[in-house]
């Protein structure tokens, strides 16, 4: 397994192992991070362990003319209960995502550094943010980094049902992105019409 140093750079794809790891430890730097979704690398680890990097083979992506949108979200969104806004509260929504209680044990993963990593990019215009309020109450929304016309979606939380359905749809419907990456697969945001390809597929779009 190949530690980072300084340097920004990653080791090659061909370097990266079958559960999608491509390289540990370095930083959480502003730079480090830009590069690293620029070159279809994530971090994912867990408090007091090193910084893992991720590469899967597979890729979890949405194109956004492929959404799904079921008849019963479509009567929610016509109902017109909800409020939908973007970036107007990014640092409660990653907080919402690092605390709120998942059944299937995810956001566990958000630790102290890297919510404040992803607040600093938030800073730079990087990190953006969709939010859902219920009479005035923020209920759900979703993050993630903008890089050129893809959108790398990070995490997302739902304090009433839909509500981060509805944040997934917006950011479909509502954003000119080519892509929605969704990192690594599951069943929510597969309803939703998002699917798994490869990463030479997915580092093709990328780099375009």
């Amino acid at each position: 397994m190949i530690w980072l140093t300084e340097n920004l750079e990653f080791p090659p794809y061909e370097l990266t192992t079958d559960d999608g790891v491509i390289a540990l430890g370095g930083d959480l730097s502003e730079e480090r991070l830009i590069s690293a979704y620029k070159n279809g690398i994530f971090p994912w680890f867990s408090e007091g362990d090193p910084i893992v990097w991720y590469c899967p083979q597979e890729r979890m992506v949405l194109f956004p003319d492929e959404i799904k949108v079921s008849k019963s979200m479509q009567k929610i969104i016509y109902k017109n209960e909800f409020t939908i806004t973007e970036n107007k509260a990014f640092k409660e929504v990653i907080y919402r995502c690092k605390n709120i209680e998942r059944s299937d044990g995810f956001g566990t993963w958000i630790t102290d550094d890297m919510e404040q990593a992803y607040l600093n990019l938030h800073e730079k215009g990087v990190a953006k943010s969709i939010e859902v309020w219920l009479n005035d109450q923020l209920v759900g929304g979703l993050y993630g980094l903008e890089i050129n016309t893809i959108f790398c979606g990070e995490s997302m939380f739902s304090k009433v049902s839909n509500a981060s359905k509805l944040a997934f749809i917006h950011l479909s419907k509502n954003k000119e992105y080519t892509l929605i990456d969704c990192q690594i697969y599951n069943d929510h945001l597969a309803s939703l019409g998002a699917k798994e390809i490869e990463r030479a597929d997915f580092l093709q779009i990328l780099k375009a």
